[in-house]
């Protein structure tokens, strides 16, 4: 299918191919095979070994470029070993700019296990582009941001960060994990790779592991592919199906996180035991005119603020229909202290930094009725 002939409501329906040329199927088969049959000698179906390539990972992949408006998808068996991907296109020496409020797993994976090898990292509020030119050196090779970030919903300028590095022949990465294609598209806006940890809303049921790197550049293309076949952490055949899967609900699905989300938002910032709600969708947060400027929505994830840290376990131990979970972006709605849970890697001082306290919880909303979630939390609060 062109993205230039069928609007997104219809292209995360059909995905790149709406139906299995071979037999018809509407739904992509699951070729559930680790090797494939030869027809003679150096000849092949394009299909060899399912580490290297497997036709419904393939499928997947060229969804996901199709979504994200890119050349090139990929595939990881995690939204980590993505990122791992990523890093493995610099060498040691090489300087990258990092948002400091990410996913506490990217802290990890790139302080203790990259920068030892020779990388260096400066985490810095992205948000603040005085902070980005400040933090720029020579052997700046990349920048490396989430926005909305996780979980303090900073929202950093792709456009003049893609402007920024590409003057000194560096990329932007862009994790779009909590916005999706469908509200946000990095690539069009000028970065180098849009990353996505597939888990959260691309799956959207609380039941796939997937990660992806969606990107137009040949060079880029060659040595990733030979990073992925050579790591081997690609997308499982049935797991590349559930994505498919799930992607054909996306958009019904992100339009109602965000209905969801808006509404209880608002409602939050009302209750007496929250002292303050972060969600892109206001119109006096700090970059909220930027949000707009590159977003066509606002997605369904919020942070708060209690009032007292004393409140938080009963808050969590209390809660009924929403549960208390590490992940995001699933039909199910998910409370999370990230202090503990998706944060804990990180150092208390760059913690405390970014906002990371306490008092501090990231609300997942999912799909269920607004008014129920809202009932729920409300209940728990009362209780702590």
């Amino acid at each position: 299918m062109s993205g230039n002939n069928y609007s997104m409501e219809s292209l995360v329906v059909h995905g790149a191919t709406p139906f299995d040329p071979v037999t018809g199927a509407i739904s992509m088969p699951i070729y559930q095979s680790s090797a494939f049959r030869h027809p003679g000698l150096g000849e092949s179906t394009g299909f060899d070994y399912s580490r290297v390539v497997n036709p419904t990972r393939s499928e997947l992949e060229k969804t996901l470029a199709l979504l994200e408006h890119g050349k090139y998808g990929l595939a990881f068996a995690s939204g980590m070993g993505a990122i791992s991907a990523i890093i493995k296109l610099y060498k040691p020496g090489d300087h990258l700019i990092v948002s400091e409020d990410l996913y506490g797993g990217t802290y990890r994976l790139f302080n203790d296990y990259y920068k030892p090898y020779g990388y260096s990292f400066s985490w810095i509020d992205t948000s603040d582009f005085g902070l980005i030119e400040k933090n720029l050196r020579p052997e700046t090779k990349a920048l490396f941001i989430e926005t909305p970030s996780n979980p303090m919903m900073k929202v950093t300028d792709i456009r003049r960060c893609a402007d920024l590095i590409h003057k000194q022949g560096g990329q932007l990465i862009v994790d779009n994990t909590f916005l999706s294609p469908w509200f946000q598209n990095p690539l069009d806006l000028g970065a180098d790779m849009a990353l996505h940890s597939g888990t959260k809303y691309l799956a959207g049921h609380n039941d796939t592991l997937s990660g992806f790197i969606v990107h137009s550049d040949d060079k880029t293309e060659e040595t990733l592919r030979n990073i992925q076949k050579s790591e081997g952490a690609t997308l499982a055949p049935f797991d590349s199906w559930l994505m498919l899967r799930g992607i054909k609900t996306l958009g019904l699905r992100m339009e109602k996180h965000e209905q969801n989300a808006a509404e209880i938002a608002q409602w939050l910032r009302g209750h007496e035991k929250v002292e303050k709600v972060f969600y892109t969708g206001f119109t006096d947060h700090p970059q909220y005119g930027l949000s707009r400027s590159q977003t066509r929505g606002n997605g369904g994830m919020i942070s708060f603020y209690l009032k007292d840290a004393g409140a938080v376990p009963a808050l969590l131990r209390n809660l009924k229909l929403v549960l208390f979970a590490e992940s995001l972006g699933g039909v199910e709605s998910l409370m999370t202290f990230p202090l503990a849970q998706t944060h804990q890697a990180i150092p208390e001082a760059m913690r405390l930094s970014a906002g990371v306290n306490d008092r501090l919880m990231r609300l997942s909303v999912g799909i269920e009725n607004a008014k129920d979630i809202i009932a729920d939390i409300d209940a728990a609060l009362k209780e702590s």
